[in-house]
């Protein structure tokens, strides 16, 4: 049997409150341990394994649009297409026969359609809580997420209001505020804040609680970096030629991590229920200190960027698609996510269900 020894390191975990000398065992000589064994056979290997990816980890982020049965590819995400309301609800009736919990609506609104003062944002009839309504109406069961951010009716393509050069605070929580009220009412179930401004979780927990939604859950994206690996999103969604600079000032620095606690942590203290973390495969030592931090449901999202990689580096033939996408979601498992948003979502549960 292996033996016990000390180890004078005491734990090093954020959080872990263990104090003195940890009991580890060691590892016995070959050939006594032979890790092998039980890798030898599929049965085997099964009875191993520590994470297993379902379709209940799954959130299928799509977008939609204005017009009646249609769809528009994405160019920069291969397979991926703009949908409208009718056919949004198509695709959430597949969702709900795949097994596959939830889907996150994203609008895509044109130049012509965005305003400095962004009121379709909270419009009751704007394109996303058009959606909102029909797919509550024909697949009731299915969980509808939604994103809160001004960025898809910004003319200036930010996720907040810009005055005189800057993105400001306080005013675009407001905003924001008025934009959940809409969600909520149209019967979103679970609210997306993506914008990444100071203290917009309170305030829209808070009007949640006042106007007779306190059921509705919020999913915060609270560690959202400034990251290059949303192009292919921004284009989705209609925000690359509207975008004027950059969102360093508000998403945060890919170089930091310790920041991205203190921000968990008071989100969570403001009310949220699910904790974000964006990108995905680039910010899994962000997920693992999280969850290993907290222990609250923590969330992933398989951005634009890595599925256009993956799609590409596939369709030249470079790699097996089906087995590196099960690998990347299982990344996600193994770093402690509860979930996973991903644009592979109905293809992967197709593949489970295989």
């Amino acid at each position: 049997m292996p033996s016990l020894v000390k180890s004078q390191n005491p734990c090093n975990h954020i959080g872990c409150d263990k104090k003195g000398p940890i009991m580890k065992p060691t590892v016995a000589p070959f050939p006594t341990t032979r890790l092998r064994r039980m890798r030898a056979t599929p049965a085997l290997r099964r009875l191993a394994r520590q994470n297993v990816l379902t379709t209940n980890d799954l959130i299928w982020p799509i977008f939609v649009m204005d017009g009646e049965d249609t769809e528009t590819p994405v160019p920069s995400m291969p397979g991926v297409t703009r949908k409208t309301v009718d056919r949004a609800v198509v695709a959430a009736k597949e969702a709900h026969a795949l097994g596959i919990p939830a889907i996150c609506i994203f609008p895509y609104t044109g130049m012509e359609a965005r305003t400095e003062d962004c009121e379709m944002a909270w419009d009751p009839d704007n394109v996303s809580n058009r959606t909102i309504r029909a797919i509550k109406d024909a697949v009731p069961d299915i969980a509808i997420m939604t994103d809160i951010a001004l960025d898809p009716y910004n003319i200036n393509g930010h996720d907040g209001f810009v005055e005189n050069g800057e993105i400001v605070n306080d005013r675009t929580v407001e905003a924001l505020v008025k934009m959940a009220l809409a969600q909520a009412e149209a019967g979103a179930d679970i609210l997306g804040p993506s914008d990444m401004m100071d203290g917009r979780i309170a305030a829209i927990r808070s009007a949640l609680e006042s106007d007779k939604y306190q059921n509705v859950t919020i999913l915060s994206y609270t560690a959202k970096y400034a990251s290059s690996f949303y192009g292919p999103f921004r284009d989705a969604v209609g925000a690359s030629s509207a975008l004027t600079g950059d969102k360093n000032t508000y998403q945060m620095d890919p170089a930091n991590s310790d920041e991205a606690l203190r921000l968990v942590e008071r989100d969570l203290n403001e009310g949220a229920d699910m904790i974000m973390v964006k990108p995905g495969m680039p910010y899994l030592d962000i997920c693992r200190r999280v969850k290993d931090t907290f222990g609250v449901p923590t969330y992933a999202y398989q951005v634009s960027g890595e599925y256009a990689m993956l799609m590409a580096a596939a369709e030249n033939g470079w790699l097996d698609s089906d087995k590196v996408i099960l690998e990347s979601l299982l990344s996600f498992k193994r770093a402690g996510c509860d979930g996973i948003l991903t644009y592979f979502a109905p293809r992967i549960a197709k593949a489970l269900s295989g």
